[in-house]
């Protein structure tokens, strides 16, 4: 399945979406997707076909996101805890990927046309080579795009992210690039995987589990958290709607405890700009060597 769907929604659910348009909507919305497997024993089939199903229910779950008109999408597609599987559950879910995202370049006309830009998260270093590839690729190919943007945590677990963003400042340290004063909130943000991107305003998880699973643990601390029972490939639109329903009526507690906070930006100074600028260089010069070996 593509990546990119059409609408192919009714016109009593675009009504339902044009309404509760009129109320808050989330700019950044994170899933959880969680139950494939349970799916799959539930209905007979292969595990890795239910990783399968899951895959159709992403697509079809960020076309309502965009139907929405929600920016930014993230999805919690593969943790690093996911290795201790069993090795032939491993190695389908890895070949998924793999077919996954030659898909995604082999569409790179609907991708461009959209808008949609790819960024993925997590540990690259842990992934089968081919897979690095085709991530960079995919990543270089759509970094100009801002209509759409879409970030996969692949290879991710938060601790794993917060532990590489600690190493990077330690050796910014030992360069002399920045001084341990400069050390704060905002340059640890700003050495994430997700510096790009904004808090979640809403994370949804599936599966009946009420676990963040290590999951954008630095990210979501005033975000509002919707769980559901339902297994992610029986993910349905009904269900979506209740979780925008349900981020509206927490919409105005969470703008209270955040005037409570009064949090206000920080402001990086000189080194730490410098600093975080160059590391950035640094990561994507990386990606560039990933692509041009394919070259």
């Amino acid at each position: 399945m593509s990546w990119i769907r059409e609408n192919t929604l009714n016109w009593i659910q675009l009504l339902l979406i044009k309404i509760l348009r009129t109320g808050h909507i989330p700019k950044h919305v994170a899933f959880i997707m969680d139950g494939n497997r349970r799916y799959a024993s539930k209905n007979g089939m292969e595990k890795v076909d239910g990783h399968a199903k899951g895959f159709d229910k992403f697509a079809e779950t960020l076309q309502w996101c965009r139907d929405f008109g929600i920016e930014e999408v993230t999805f919690y597609a593969f943790s690093i805890e996911n290795f201790k599987r069993q090795q032939e559950e491993v190695n389908g879910l890895l070949n998924l990927a793999q077919q996954k995202f030659q898909r995604l370049l082999d569409e790179k006309d609907k991708t461009r046309k959209h808008g949609l830009r790819i960024r993925i998260i997590g540990n690259l270093s842990l992934l089968p080579q081919k897979i690095q590839e085709l991530i960079a690729e995919s990543m270089i190919f759509t970094k100009e795009h801002n209509k759409v943007f879409l970030n996969i945590a692949f290879a991710y677990t938060s601790r794993d992210e917060i532990t590489h963003a600690i190493k990077d400042v330690i050796e910014g340290i030992e360069n002399g690039d920045i001084f341990p004063e400069d050390i704060d909130e905002n340059l640890i943000s700003n050495s994430l995987y997700t510096h790009e991107s904004p808090n979640p305003d809403l994370l949804i998880r599936t599966s009946g589990e009420v676990r963040f699973s290590d999951f954008l643990m630095w990210q979501v601390s005033n975000t509002c958290v919707y769980f559901t029972n339902v297994l992610w490939p029986e993910f349905n639109l009904w269900e979506f709607l209740n979780a925008i329903f349900y981020y509206q009526r927490c919409y105005s507690d969470i703008q209270k405890v955040m005037k409570m906070q009064n949090t206000k930006p920080m402001i990086q100074n000189s080194r730490q700009s410098t600093y975080t600028d160059n590391l950035h260089h640094k990561r994507e010069t990386i990606l560039e060597r990933i692509y041009l070996s394919t070259i």
